[in-house]
């Protein structure tokens, strides 16, 4: 190396956001660690299997980095870090990594840089991403769990990526439905197995586990000779093996179970316990919400649900999409609202009607982070009586809000709740709102149908959802007066851009010199997607899956949608991290993100990000401005 380029590799380590966070002689150590690698324009500086291997830094010229799997390129210039401890490492990780130009790099092993993370801890802020190599603790770690904690950030990370495939140990242990229940017994203590899959014809009949015989056998004295299809779970959850375990996790947290049948297709491959996600250390969304079922009291509840802010930072530190977290976290708020009104109809009585409970907003969205009040309503059956059973509904609506905003879900500032009287009625009464909202979208008709078009089936009678969903579409689809007051509507959210294009901050208010990553960042997406939706009459609430209907139905290019998919997944990533070192200090979590935070890697991605936002504004706003 010369003496020119000994001179741009310090003024280049000197100048990076991460690594100028060490002191005088730590930079002077890794100065003298870097290795140097001079390349031509075109060259191959690592593989998405090479990724691991090295952390990089630009020192001159421009390195792109490559993901195929999701058609991302992005061009890094000098200061940029990329490689071991980066995003771009993480296991699953698809990217490479080449010239663009002829390129000047320093490269430091794995070693060095746990060595710098575990003297400067700062620097695991934004060198903190666990990679493919190991999951070894770096220097001065036990490579413990902490109490509470869901596991290592690796294997949290294995859980989001591996198919469930993966997870399977053995070969199905199955039986005929017609076997008895003492043969099912004898089965499951020779194969040492928690539970049999009950198959008939090569398709599957139905489950029997463990607890099956504990309570529903040795309890009640049945006789054991019986056919144990009588005490079987049938037409049991499964799962796809292609699929990824995290959606066998998410399956188990939010229906309170601990066995799911895998399928390929309809042939049986065998069975995921919870037990096997235990030794991915990463189960502790299962646990959670069967320890919530497991409640009997709103106190008890409240110290479970204390246990989500944890819960989002093992996620984050596990390097968990924003859309996996937003699922987990929100399938924790259903097993609250689920036990609530189990608690409720233990007090009051069965339910005189039949009735739905309802999120709306981001529960209805499955994008919950821990910060989060509470949307939700009510639909009821039309045989419905005031006079009979409004007082019911009254107190076990009650019952169920205030449970909530005990356990961390505020009330709605706006009062949209089921305890609401007005967001308590039957079915006939929800189609005369939405057709009023509809037919005269003023102001307030537009703010409540961004509200009360995200809504999702919670415990009850879903049949009322699906059927005044269907009412709704009918009457969205297509219906471009309308959509052109939900576009203008909107617009009222823009990305934080300034006249040049770049990043501007807030000036004033309760978080000076930040950006608001919810109302600036993910909402403008959200409503974006909920307009396509409509337009293009999909029922999807979560606006991940919405943006994918989209690009099926044209109402956005496949590659739009792919951008927006990809631009609501970095913001939401920077809330959830943002919120999760909030959590880890102590502070209680909100969306306000001082630029600071950010390397100017990610300052660069965001702003990218909010351009695209922006951008397909523009596009709806030329679509329908005509028509607003």
């Amino acid at each position: 190396m010369t003496a020119t380029e000994a001179s741009q590799l310090r003024q280049a380590i000197h100048q990076q956001r991460a690594l100028s966070l060490a002191d005088e002689a730590a930079l002077d150590w890794l100065t003298a660690q870097a290795q140097p690698i001079t390349l031509a324009a075109g060259q191959t500086v690592a593989t998405p299997q090479q990724q691991h291997l090295y952390l990089h830094l630009v020192v001159r010229g421009e390195v792109e980095l490559e993901d195929p799997d999701h058609d991302i390129r992005i061009t890094l210039r000098a200061g940029e870090l990329f490689g071991y401890g980066t995003r771009a490492s993480a296991k699953g990780a698809s990217w490479s990594s080449n010239t663009r130009t002829d390129a000047l790099l320093a490269r430091w092993t794995p070693a060095v840089i746990d060595q710098l993370r575990h003297d400067h801890p700062a620097i695991a802020f934004f060198l903190g991403h666990r990679t493919a190599r190991t999951d070894t603790p770096a220097p001065g770690q036990s490579g413990q769990t902490p109490a509470g904690s869901s596991g290592t950030p690796g294997n949290n990370l294995n859980l989001m990526t591996a198919s469930i495939r993966a997870l399977i140990k053995k070969e199905p242990i199955t039986l005929p439905p017609s076997a008895t229940i003492q043969q099912t017994a004898q089965l499951m203590k020779a194969k040492g197995v928690s539970s049999v899959l009950l198959v008939e014809q090569d398709h599957l009949f139905g489950v029997v586990t463990d607890r099956d015989l504990r309570n529903r056998v040795v309890a009640n004295g049945l006789d054991i000779q019986q056919p144990v299809h009588q005490i079987a779970t049938l037409a049991p959850f499964t799962v796809d093996a292609a699929k990824p375990a995290f959606d066998a996790m998410l399956l188990m947290a939010r229906h309170n179970i601990h066995h799911v049948p895998v399928l390929d297709g309809t042939r049986v491959l065998g069975m995921v316990t919870a037990t096997d996600m235990t030794e991915r250390h990463s189960t502790s969304a299962v646990y959670l919400a069967g320890e919530v079922y497991k409640q009997t009291t709103v106190d008890g509840l409240v110290a479970s649900a204390a246990k989500v802010k944890q819960l989002q930072q093992n996620l984050a530190a596990a390097g968990a999409s924003a859309l996996s977290t937003g699922h987990i976290v929100t399938a924790i708020t259903d097993a609250v609202t689920v036990r609530l009104l189990q608690l409720g109809e233990a007090q009051l009585g069965p339910a005189p009607v039949d009735y739905l409970w309802v999120a709306a907003g981001s529960q209805a969205r499955s994008e919950q982070t821990a910060k989060s009040d509470q949307d939700n309503c009510m639909i009821l059956s039309d045989d419905f009586d005031p006079a009979q059973h409004g007082e019911y509904f009254s107190q076990l609506a009650k019952w169920v809000c205030d449970g909530l905003d005990a356990c961390g879900y505020i009330h709605c500032p706006g009062e949209m709740m089921a305890m609401t009287d007005t967001w308590r009625q039957p079915k006939a009464k929800w189609i005369q709102y939405f057709d009023r909202w509809i037919n005269t979208p003023d102001p307030k008709a537009l703010m409540l149908s961004c509200v009360f078009f995200d809504l999702r089936a919670i415990h009850g009678a879903t049949a009322l959802l699906d059927d005044l969903r269907a009412s709704i579409l009918s009457k969205t689809q297509g219906n471009s007066l309308f959509l052109a007051h939900m576009v203008g509507n909107a617009l009222k959210h823009y990305p934080p851009l300034g006249m040049f294009g770049n990043i501007t901050v807030s000036k004033g208010g309760d978080h000076p010199k930040t950006i608001d990553l919810k109302h600036s960042g993910t909402v403008p997406i959200i409503d974006l997607a909920r307009v396509y939706a409509l337009a293009g009459g999909h029922a999807a609430a979560n606006t991940d899956e919405r943006l994918t209907h989209a690009a099926h139905s044209n109402e956005i290019s496949a590659e739009r949608a792919r951008d927006l998919r990809d631009a609501l997944e970095f913001i939401g990533s920077l809330r959830i991290a943002h919120q999760a070192r909030q959590t880890a200090s102590g502070q209680s979590p909100d969306n306000h993100l001082s630029l600071d935070e950010l390397s100017n890697f990610e300052r660069a991605h965001l702003k990218d990000a909010f351009h695209v936002v922006k951008g397909l504004q523009s596009v709806l706003s030329q679509r329908y401005g005509g028509r607003m």
